[in-house]
């Protein structure tokens, strides 16, 4: 990871372990609303006490009793959150606790293999790039020397034909018996 993403990811964590801090530890202030007709007390049995969302069953006594709506949790005064059970019978809070962690945490991780990912396929990718010029690089000097070899070649080549006058139209010593 490069220092910026660091620096977002780190600036990420922190939000949310403030958020989770303020939110674990904040009451919610709403105004009071007076009591329904059907009080959560009236209710003896889990299925009827959950269905109804402002009541809280308690698994320790069998009790329904109003949702504490100041906390974001059921305190522990009124009933551990093993043994709570909201919306559904089948689920306690600790349990949901649990899952939305791991959860959150898959997600989370998820996340950051994702940019783990796209930063080394970026990587890669740039990769082919260098090697292309390296190989292009050593195609360029391989083609120049072999240049360089052909005229030296060209040279020696046109060398021995002066000597030997093969060559028209040159002055070497045996031009004079060619043309008398």
């Amino acid at each position: 990871m490069s220092k910026t993403e660091r620096g977002i990811m780190s600036s990420l964590l922190v939000v949310v372990a403030v958020t989770y801090v303020l939110v674990s530890r904040a009451e919610c202030h709403t105004s009071t609303t007076p009591t329904p007709l059907n009080s959560c007390k009236a209710f003896s049995t889990c299925d009827s006490c959950t269905q109804n969302p402002k009541c809280l069953w308690c698994m320790t006594n069998d009790t329904c009793t109003d949702y504490p709506v100041s906390y974001i949790l059921p305190p522990p005064a009124v009933c551990k959150l093993s043994q709570a059970r909201w919306g559904v019978c089948w689920v306690n809070f600790e349990a949901l606790i649990i899952a939305m962690a791991v959860l959150g945490g898959t997600i989370i991780i998820s996340i950051a293999v994702c940019c783990c990912c796209c930063c080394c396929c970026k990587k890669r990718q740039s990769g082919p790039d260098r090697d292309e010029e390296r190989f292009a690089r050593r195609r360029e000097e391989i083609r120049q020397r072999a240049d360089e070899r052909k005229v030296e070649r060209k040279v020696r080549h046109d060398d021995i034909r002066k000597k030997y006058g093969l060559v028209p139209d040159s002055d070497h010593p045996y031009s004079k018996f060619e043309n008398e």
